[in-house]
């Protein structure tokens, strides 16, 4: 997978970020993105060639790796990076049909006295507001959810997030209860836990983007009856 263009992507979504938003991709870079494409197929490369069992039952060990290993963790730890990025992508597109909306205004001469070019519709500072705000939120809590069932996933799939030295496999084909070792368990265990704390602070990061969205959301709500109180006490003045 090409991870470099994911990274341009999600460069260009972070111009339209809150600040929590802007730490979460930080994270999801450098702690995550990174992290797997540098470490973890060093780590986990020698997975399956080096799971050895006591037995010389053909198909025996295929059974027994595909028992305890479902999904490679490596596959798993990609597909989760792709579901939690996709929601942000998102937003980049609300704002890009925005803008294409004001340029095809602009150009029908409905925008001229808002806008003196398109250039400078390209380069309006975006606020969180009105629809965009329920897609950035509605991106914000589908990032929420998919951490959250990833991490689930991965919890029931490989039965913890210890890496054990010998599991046991009672399997057809093989002939009977069959040992088997994982290599490495402990590097494994130790890189495995990094990453599910890594999502679990970004599940954190999300829960407080939420709660930031809401709050300015219902104080941007509170502002707007006072500001018409006012209007009104103004032109009571003036007729006065």
């Amino acid at each position: 997978m090409d991870w470099g263009a994911l990274r341009a992507i999600l460069g260009g979504v972070n111009k339209y970020s809150t600040s929590i938003g802007k730490i979460w991709l930080t994270v999801l870079f450098i702690f995550r993105i990174m992290i797997l494409v540098v470490a973890a197929k060093e780590v986990w490369g020698d997975e399956q060639a080096d799971f050895v069992c006591n037995t010389l039952q053909p198909g025996c060990k295929n059974v027994c790796y595909d028992d305890h290993f479902p999904i490679s963790h490596i596959r798993l730890w990609a597909l989760q990076l792709i579901f939690v990025s996709t929601p942000a992508l998102l937003v980049a597109m609300h704002v890009a049909y925005q803008r294409h909306e004001k340029k095809r205004k602009f150009i029908k001469g409905e925008m001229k006295s808002e806008f003196k070019d398109i250039e400078e519709i390209k380069n309006e500072r975006v606020r969180i507001e009105g629809s965009l705000w329920w897609t950035y939120t509605s991106s914000v809590f589908f990032r929420l959810i998919f951490e959250a069932a990833f991490m689930n996933a991965f919890y029931f799939l490989y039965k913890g997030f210890i890496m054990q030295r010998l599991v046991q496999c009672t399997k057809w084909p093989c002939p009977n209860t069959v040992d088997c070792f994982i290599s490495r368990p402990t590097e494994k265990t130790v890189f495995t836990v990094f990453m599910m704390s890594v999502s679990g602070i970004c599940i954190l990061l999300n829960v407080m983007e939420l709660c930031y969205l809401f709050i300015r959301y219902c104080s941007g709500k509170s502002k707007n009856p006072g500001e018409s109180v006012a209007q009104l006490q103004m032109k009571d003045c003036i007729k006065e």
